[in-house]
């Protein structure tokens, strides 16, 4: 991530006009001036640009270009830049889509397939613009106040056709995409404190505040005191509180436009443990003064924890005749009688983060699996998802409680929320905190299990809140108490993406995060939408006809043992078995059979097809045994390493092949004008042979060049898998004139009789 200081000499002329406002604000100012605009002189710029990447067509999460960077700390405006070129000849005039989201890769669907069930499929903020717009003039998005730390841009191309193109063969046009990211700090923003008035000026410029909410705050209360405007009645200073998180925004806005000198704002349940941002604008206009004093006041909540004591302390006094998994005394029950001093707003309950592996960890409570839930206060179950490596995967919460708990007009209700709990049961049950709108569960006697699926969490501090909840009647939670079991897991892809779809681990630079790449028709994040799978018959159709097409090389093997090439059939043979069986492995679902690993699979399936057509061009050309032998081994191996160095290379193949077809016309020349008549001479040989193998060969290449998609891939290939074969069938020469029929079996001609020895007595009997 590259940075730099205002004023850099490599930044792009793009940025121009925001490097010049900055300037304009940094430079020196007139004395009458310079105090009433102290806050615009303490803005910094910062440089942040990523390397360029090229787009891809979508079709699915992992065909997408994710770019990740980090905003500083009191950064009051980013400005991106998204820079688009182009290189090829074939470019077409596409649309470009460029998601941002704020501590966590966006969850997108540009297919508009479904999610599982009970997952939270949120609608990303996003831009879409033309290639040719955003050529002629650089695209820009502008986000005020935005939140600091980890923030996410991806980009992608229009949905993909599902043509297969063969690489190298066709005209290619690469899509290359950069964002850069300038950042406005405030250097000099004033601390606003508990309790402490903090006198603020205002002219025609902002005041930026921070404000640090300590852990297990309830309640901040924002005040404007002794707002006096020297021109204009009342108090016009707007409060923008927050800060900008995308896709969603929960910013505060105050404006004190009222004749009393006095304001305020109230925000339930603020962040824990971070800065709260404030910004004052005045709304006097300019070079009119707005004095007033803000405070700030916090009230506490009290926690009630419970720590390895009481766990302790339980266990000893169970009876011996409990049985196991099941909590035989009533934790908070047994302790909270014992603890007095004052009021309590909430049951902390300790949880263990194991680390399973990359983008995978499991959260336990101390205690086992189980908590306690009473309609007295919530009880708490802090997640820590925080290390900047947990926003790639899936958090999945599964709730259950026992049924005998858990009677008509009873309800536990739970609410998952980042950076801060909900607490306010009592009087809402939407799960909304000062800047989060949390995710609510629920559990009845109708309903016993809750699951919820969060793709892609943001990186914070989660918070599971648990609480009895009687909507019929207050009574009948009093004596309540239900045990809730939890299960709590970060997993990189729900289900392991099911049995119709691959889980895998992409990476950014250091930053990793999973994607399913589904199969089969399948499609969604999970790959669980089967609006277009193949059924079970289809699946074994299409192994079918890919595995049983390949039978067709038993007529070029046939024809090649017959003129006795059997270096020819002994090459069919080994491209016949190995794509039978590497198109036996390929295959998504049930039908599937590998007898090797599916790379060694499909490197001799391509192995073979170029040997096959190597050998055969060969054959054709009509050399001497000894050279032809010498370059059927050195064409192979050609052919071999250039598989390795890459093996869907269109000219990999094609160019030992073209060198062979090249040997073949030159050796037909020769023979024509050294017979003086045209090679081959015979018209038979040229109408029902030559003819309908070259026709063929050239169906075959034009079905695997521009003729196959996703969806038809079944047919087409089986089809060339035919057309292949019969080429070859078609194309072998006829048998040498010194060689018989069948000449290969011919030379075991021992059978029954006793073979003479030519060979001198190797022993001597003396």
């Amino acid at each position: 991530m590259g940075r730099g200081a205002m004023g850099r000499a490599g930044t792009r002329a793009a940025a121009g006009p925001l490097l010049m406002l900055v300037m304009l604000l940094a430079r020196p100012r007139p004395a009458a001036a310079r105090a009433s605009s102290k806050s615009e002189a303490g803005l910094v710029s910062e440089h942040f640009s990523q390397a360029p990447q090229k787009l891809s067509f979508y079709s699915w999460y992992g065909s997408t270009r994710l770019f990740h960077f980090r905003v500083p700390p009191d950064t009051v405006l980013l400005h991106w830049l998204l820079h688009v070129s182009q290189s090829g000849s074939s470019c077409t005039d596409v649309e470009i889509t460029v998601h941002f989201r704020y501590g966590a890769p966006p969850v997108i669907n540009p297919l508009g397939t479904s999610f599982p069930d009970n997952t939270l499929g949120q609608a990303s903020f996003h831009i879409k613009a033309l290639l040719s717009t955003m050529l002629l003039s650089n695209t820009s998005v502008n986000v005020s106040h935005p939140a600091p730390g980890d923030w996410f841009v991806v980009a992608h191309l229009p949905p993909s056709s599902q043509k297969i193109e063969v690489k190298g063969f066709v005209p290619t046009c690469a899509y290359i995409f950069q964002p850069e990211m300038l950042a406005m700090r405030v250097v000099e923003a004033s601390i606003l404190e508990p309790d402490v008035p903090l006198p603020q000026t205002l002219l025609s410029n902002s005041s930026y505040l921070k404000i640090f909410v300590p852990e297990y705050t309830q309640e901040l209360r924002l005040e404007l005191q002794g707002c006096v405007s020297r021109l204009i009645l009342g108090c016009p200073v707007r409060l923008t509180v927050g800060a900008t998180t995308l896709p969603r925004n929960f910013q505060k806005v105050l404006t004190c436009t009222s004749l009393t000198p006095y304001c305020h704002l109230l925000l339930s349940l603020p962040p824990w443990g971070q800065w709260l941002q404030v910004t004052a604008e005045s709304l006097a206009g300019s070079h009119v003064s707005v004095v007033f004093t803000a405070e700030v006041a916090l009230t506490a909540c009290r926690p009630w924890s419970v720590t390895f004591h009481h766990f302790l302390q339980n266990s000893l006094n169970q009876s011996s005749d409990t049985s196991a998994g099941q909590p035989s005394q009533d934790l908070a029950h047994l302790d909270l009688g014992r603890v007095g001093g004052g009021p309590f707003c909430l049951l902390n309950y300790p949880v263990r983060r194991e680390d399973l592996d990359v983008v995978s960890v499991r959260f336990q409570p101390m205690n086992g699996v189980f908590v306690l839930v009473n309609s007295g206060m919530p009880s708490i179950m802090q997640l820590r998802l925080d290390t900047g490596m947990d926003s790639g995967g899936s958090l999945t919460i599964t709730l259950r409680a026992n049924q005998t708990e858990i009677t008509n007009g009873i309800l536990v209700a739970a609410c998952i929320n980042a950076a801060s709990p909900f607490l306010s049961f009592n009087t809402s049950l939407n799960c909304t905190t000062a800047f989060f709108q949390g995710y609510p569960m629920f559990l009845s006697a109708s309903s016993y299990t809750a699951n919820l699926i969060i793709p892609y969490p943001e990186t914070d501090n989660w918070y599971l809140s648990l609480q009895l909840v009687c909507p019929e009647s207050s009574e009948d939670c009093e004596p309540a108490v239900a045990h809730v079991e939890t299960t709590l897991y970060l997993i990189p892809c729900w289900n392991d993406c099911g049995p119709y779809g691959q889980c895998l681990l992409l990476r950014r630079y250091g930053y990793l995060y999973a994607g399913c790449s589904c199969k089969a028709g399948w499609r969604g994040w999970s790959c669980t939408d089967n609006s277009t799978a193949q059924t079970v018959a289809q699946q074994r159709a299409a192994a079918l006809l890919l595995t049983l097409s390949n039978l067709m090389f038993l007529a070029p093997i046939a024809v090649s043992v017959h003129r006795s090439f059997l270096v020819e059939a002994s090459v069919y043979f080994y491209t016949m078995f190995f794509s039978t069986f590497y198109h036996a492995c390929d295959q998504p679902g049930e039908a599937v059979l590998c007898i090797l690993s599916y790379d060694t699979l499909q490197y001799c399936d391509f192995l073979g097809s170029g040997a096959s057509t190597w050998v055969t061009i060969l054959c054709m050309a009509r050399l001497k045994t000894i050279l032809k032998q010498v370059l059927l081994v050195l064409g192979t191996l050609v052919i071999a390493m250039s598989l390795q160095l890459d093996r869907r290379g269109i000219w990999n193949l094609m160019g030992p092949c073209l060198f062979a077809f090249v040997i073949m016309v030159s050796m037909w020349v020769y023979r024509c004008a050294h017979r003086h008549q045209c090679y081959p001479t015979s018209w038979q040989r040229w109408v029902f042979y030559l003819l309908p193998g070259i026709s063929m060969a050239l169906v075959g290449i034009a079905i695997y060049t521009s003729m196959m998609t996703s969806d038809n891939y079944y047919y087409t290939h089986s089809i060339w898998h035919i057309l292949l074969a019969g080429s070859a069938a078609f194309l072998l020469p006829p048998r040498e004139e010194q060689a018989e029929t069948w000449a290969c079996l011919q030379k075991f001609s021992c059978h029954y009789q006793i073979c003479k020895n030519d060979r001198d007595e190797l022993y001597t009997v003396t």
